[in-house]
C-alpha cells in the first residue's frame, strides 16, 4: 500500500506564490508517475502536472510558464511551485501516484487565491 502525504497550500493574494509537497511512503517502487490535480468547487477534477520518476514532465496549459512540478527520488517526494497565481487557480489540490499499476490519491490540501 501506497501512503501520500500532502503538505503545503493556503491562503494567498493574486499574483502570489505557494509551495506544495507530496511524500510517498510505504510499497512504492523506483518507476513511478506523480502529479497534482485540483478540483474547484462545482468543477471536475483537472490534471494540473505531472513527473516521471525519469523527470519528463506534463503541464496542463492554464498553468504552463506559472507551474513547476519538480521531484526528489531520495525523499519520495513531488512539489509543485505555484507562481504569478489567479483566483481561478482557486481549488483543492490532490497529489496522486502511479506506482506498480496502483493508482494512489492524497487527502487534498486547499489552495485559496484572493483577488
Amino acid at each position: 500500500q501506497v501512503h501520500l502525504v500532502e503538505s503545503g497550500g493556503g491562503l494567498v493574494q493574486a499574483g502570489g506564490s505557494l509551495s506544495l509537497s507530496c511524500a510517498a511512503s510505504g510499497r512504492i517502487s523506483n518507476i513511478f508517475i506523480m502529479g497534482w490535480y485540483r478540483q474547484a468547487p462545482g468543477k471536475q477534477r483537472e490534471l494540473v502536472a505531472t513527473i516521471s520518476s525519469g523527470g519528463s514532465t506534463n503541464y496542463a496549459d492554464s498553468v504552463k510558464g506559472r507551474f513547476t512540478i519538480s521531484r526528489d527520488n531520495a525523499k519520495n517526494t513531488v512539489y509543485l511551485q505555484m507562481n504569478s497565481l489567479k483566483p481561478e487557480d482557486t481549488a483543492v489540490y490532490y497529489c496522486q501516484r502511479f506506482d506498480r499499476n496502483n493508482l494512489t490519491w492524497g487527502q487534498g490540501t486547499q489552495v485559496t487565491v484572493s483577488s
